[in-house]
């Protein structure tokens, strides 16, 4: 049993958000100061931005990153793993699949980025999922929370943004208040933010779930310094066309699992989507050539992510 809540060792993990907040309100007052913070928009220069089922890991001494984040969350919950000690961060955008395997790996990816700083403690923070008509956010909480608790290392839940605290009725809709969070490297500092640029590869990283991808990316190489996308492969998509030629409206009600509260570049980034795989139908041939990752280096200049050429 290694899930710590408010500093108490659990012999049994929540199961649900209401449990916790029945059990532990505290963290009522950790949600709402998180809250109060007003949300940043972020630019490109000293970002890391981690798409749906990715996630990175990096140190504040990291020259290439100021701020690691991600946004889109609805019923998705961003997971944020801190090393107290080092300030070593990671942070996920989960949506359910790939969870188990995904939580082992941000948290070795935080212990070896701590190795020779002073010892700590590892801090967890949840923050999406809002209450849901169908409960899907409720679910992806249940698995990250199952996932931590089975870790062999205590690890400290912080924060808990989630469920009905992250909730707010418009209308007769229940929405999201917080869809995105940005992390400052340097300080550990997290803040509800909103990324108007997500690259670099957009189109190709989101491909990779629209057609299915079961794993968790790590996308970020932080001995090499540098954002690492792929390889990977899909079959090609039928009927591409078709989904082209509907109405935004019938793509968001079909390719959402939050048709009512999705924000309103939802259908414009999935048609931009669909139409990449449409011309890469066979990305192993046309993206990754020789089965090479595509690796991008922060240039010094412009502060941008640059594509390595071999």
């Amino acid at each position: 049993m290694v899930l710590v809540l408010n500093g108490v060792l659990q012999d049994e993990c929540p199961m649900d958000t209401a449990s916790l907040f029945m059990q532990h309100p505290i963290y009522r007052d950790y949600a709402q100061q998180l809250l109060n913070i007003p949300t940043k928009s972020v630019g490109p220069v000293g970002l890391l931005y981690v798409g749906q089922r990715e996630m990175a890991a990096a140190a504040p001494h990291d020259k290439n990153i100021n701020i690691v984040g991600t946004d889109d969350a609805t019923t998705c919950i961003i997971v944020v793993v801190r090393h107290s000690g080092s300030g070593a961060v990671a942070l996920a955008h989960f949506d359910g699949t790939g969870v188990d395997e995904a939580v082992c790996t941000m948290v070795a990816r935080v212990q070896e980025l701590a190795l020779g700083y002073p010892e700590g403690r590892i801090e967890l923070q949840l923050i999406g999922g809002y209450r849901d008509p169908q409960s899907y956010g409720e679910e992806v909480f249940y698995n990250i929370m199952q996932s931590f608790h089975k870790h062999h290392l205590e690890i400290d839940l912080t924060q808990a943004c989630v469920g009905e605290l992250n909730t707010v009725l418009r209308g007769d809709v229940n929405c999201p208040i917080v869809y995105g969070v940005g992390v400052n490297i340097k300080t550990g500092e997290i803040f509800p933010a909103a990324f108007p640029e997500r690259g670099p590869d957009r189109e190709l990283r989101d491909a990779r779930i629209f057609m299915g991808a079961q794993n968790v990316l790590d996308i970020y190489d932080a001995a090499l310094g540098m954002l690492r996308i792929g390889p990977f492969n899909y079959d090609p998509l039928r009927g591409a066309d078709l989904w082209l030629a509907q109405s935004d409206e019938f793509l968001l009600q079909h390719l959402s699992s939050s048709p009512d509260v999705e924000p309103p570049h939802f259908a414009m980034h999935r048609r931009s989507t669909i139409r990449f795989i449409q011309e890469n139908q066979f990305p192993a041939i046309t993206v990754f050539r020789d089965n090479r990752p595509r690796y991008y280096r922060r240039d010094e200049a412009t502060g941008f992510w640059s594509l390595v050429r071999y």
